[in-house]
């Protein structure tokens, strides 16, 4: 089978760039073709093995010949972009649809694909209408969240809904939400979450040394972290208050990481300061094996959103050995179960605090991060939830 990929972001800084990147492996390992078409702003990304790449290029700190006069939008932020779908001109908006939808149609043309997978509900999965390929589209959430923020884009949003033959969904509150939104398309939602990819995550044994080193801090008794982009519906302004009430408990007894990037880097470090915080450090955005290496030494990972679509940093995170404290919402609420972790109210930062405290002195630590690991890999290994996709494809 040929697979063409469409996705509105780069393949590393977002959940659904991640799963662009763990579908697109899996699938040529099963020996299908696969061509992925995503937005950069570098020359230097990552290839990805047995997959083709076509970038479409924006302008960023790289002069890149071709490439658009704007960085690529999002919908809240990304690691490499602040610029939103919110902030497009009209000429940029119709630049954006024009040059994808050029690239789009010549890919068509020369990969002949039998299926197109668009990534979010939104503009480029409504560009695969026009090529009259059969075509899937994966719902994951930020973009449900668009549609409700305004109308300038449902139109777009809509139709893609309407003339998907399916759209997955990635977790039951994300299926319900695309029922609601999209009443006259609810027939063609397919709940499949997402997987990990167990070759970029798993235990491994490191020095908390090591740790040190790479980021040039002291590790305290206790090591608490976070990772994801630094926007408002990941409540890290939350985190950051118990962070003040656990660390007036336990002075210097437990550090804590914020591994991201994003528009809310300044106010967050502001309020750290007026807190008088001493054991915060934000480390930026990493990659896939500094993270591993990170969730490998951590005591516990934080998940505090507001809304969570679906929590794919939070299964990372287990498949390292790290349990997870995360918000009772969302597709989070699917995935934490008490032998691998808890679940708070959400803009609760007393709760927050008292579950981690409970979490990282827990007598059980050891054997709770075997078992976050177990439960992982048994139910979330990416190669293992391919034959569910492909009989989506079939269908």
């Amino acid at each position: 089978m040929k697979v063409l990929i469409i996705n509105h972001f780069p393949l590393d800084g977002s959940g659904s760039g991640t799963y662009t990147r763990n579908i697109a492996v899996h699938l040529s390992k099963k020996g299908h073709e696969v061509c992925v078409i995503m937005p950069e702003n570098t020359t230097e990304y990552a290839d990805v093995p047995g997959v083709k790449l076509i970038p479409v290029y924006f302008q960023h700190t790289e002069s890149i010949e071709g490439m658009l006069p704007f960085n690529f939008p999002c919908f809240t932020t990304h690691p490499r972009s602040v610029m939103t779908f919110y902030d497009l001109t009209d000429a940029q908006l119709d630049m954006y649809l024009s040059t994808f939808e050029k690239v789009i149609g010549e890919t068509v043309e020369e990969f002949k694909p039998d299926i197109i997978h668009g990534q979010h509900i939104w503009l480029l999965s409504w560009l695969a209408i026009k090529t009259g390929v059969p075509y899937v589209v994966t719902a994951h959430g930020t973009d449900l969240m668009g549609y409700k923020q305004g109308e300038r884009f449902r139109k777009y949003a809509d139709e893609t809904a309407l003339r998907a033959k399916r759209i997955i969904t990635i977790s039951n509150d994300n299926n319900e939400l695309v029922k609601e939104l999209f009443p006259a398309a609810a027939d063609n939602a397919v709940f499949m979450q997402n997987g990990y990819d167990t070759d970029r995550f798993y235990p491994e044994p490191i020095s908390r040394d090591k740790v040190e080193d790479m980021f040039n801090i002291k590790l305290r008794n206790k090591f608490v972290l976070f990772v994801g982009k630094l926007a408002h519906f990941k409540g890290i302004d939350i985190l950051v208050e118990a962070l003040r009430l656990y660390e007036s408990e336990y002075p210097e007894d437990i550090t804590t990481i914020i591994a991201g990037d994003g528009e809310l880097l300044t106010p967050l470090k502001n309020q750290a300061n007026d807190a008088g915080l001493k054991d915060l450090h934000f480390v930026g955005h990493l990659n896939s094996t500094q993270l591993r290496e990170l969730y490998s030494t951590a005591d516990v990972d934080l998940v505090p959103s507001r809304r969570e679509p679906f929590g794919l940093v939070a299964i990372e995170a287990l498949a390292c050995g790290c349990p997870v404290i995360a918000t009772n919402q969302g597709g989070l609420t699917d995935i934490i179960t008490d032998e691998v972790g808890t679940l708070v109210d959400v803009e609760d930062a007393s709760g927050l605090a008292a579950a981690i405290r409970k979490e990282i002195y827990h007598p059980d630590r050891a054997q709770r991060g075997k078992n976050a690991a177990k439960y992982a890999l048994e139910n979330y290994a990416q190669g293992s939830l391919m034959d569910t996709l492909i009989g989506i494809y079939n269908s």
